[in-house]
């Protein structure tokens, strides 16, 4: 899983004030997705574009691609991750050798945004929460992600392989393992080989 390839066709993504405060909104609504009348529950720790400006060197702006995979590249990133697909329509920020994909999946019951930085070669750059919806003892801690830091989709990237659990939050571990199984399938098919790409505002 080391291919590389070119993700064309980019714009630079937005840093106005107003833009930031949309994507906060919108990171919250995401994230957590309550039920109508209900307050937006998810505790955020970034917003995206603060996290994007943790994920790239200062002064490198990342271009905002959009991926429409097909559905034999939809089975492709489940087959090679082991993790059920979401959406076909795929978000990602590049750069030159750094590629920062955003994954919002279910925890226990509530949800968790987290971006994963991918190299070129497909490998894990880092991992970081955005935000973070079961109570705040089940979430992970930096250190514990740090282990997730270089590895690549094989079958080292699993629980009770390469990763450790988490004493009574294992849940939350198999939770970040599994999107990182599935954003390097994702790197890997919409990156390492043709599909259909656009830049996007």
């Amino acid at each position: 899983m080391r291919r590389s390839g070119t993700c064309s066709r980019r714009e630079p993504r937005p840093t106005s004030a107003a833009a930031r405060s949309a994507a906060a909104l919108l990171l919250c609504a995401v994230a957590v997705l309550p039920a109508a009348g209900t307050p937006c529950q998810a505790k955020v720790f970034m917003t995206q574009e603060e996290a994007l400006k943790t994920a790239f060197p200062a002064g490198v702006t990342p271009q905002r691609l959009t991926a429409y995979l097909t559905d034999a590249q939809a089975e492709a990133v489940e087959k090679a991750s082991g993790q059920p697909g979401g959406s076909r329509v795929v978000t990602y920020y590049k750069t030159p050798g750094l590629t920062a994909w955003f994954d919002t999946h279910t925890v226990r019951t509530l949800a968790e945004t987290v971006m994963i930085v991918v190299t070129d070669a497909g490998e894990i750059a880092r991992v970081d929460i955005l935000s973070f919806s079961e109570p705040e003892e089940y979430k992970p801690r930096p250190r514990w992600m740090e282990q997730l830091h270089g590895k690549t989709l094989t079958e080292d990237l699993s629980l009770r392989r390469g990763i450790h659990g988490i004493s009574g939050a294992t849940l939350s571990a198999r939770a970040i393992v599994s999107a990182s199984r599935r954003v390097l399938a994702l790197h890997h098919v919409v990156c390492g080989e043709p599909s259909k790409k656009e830049a996007t505002p």
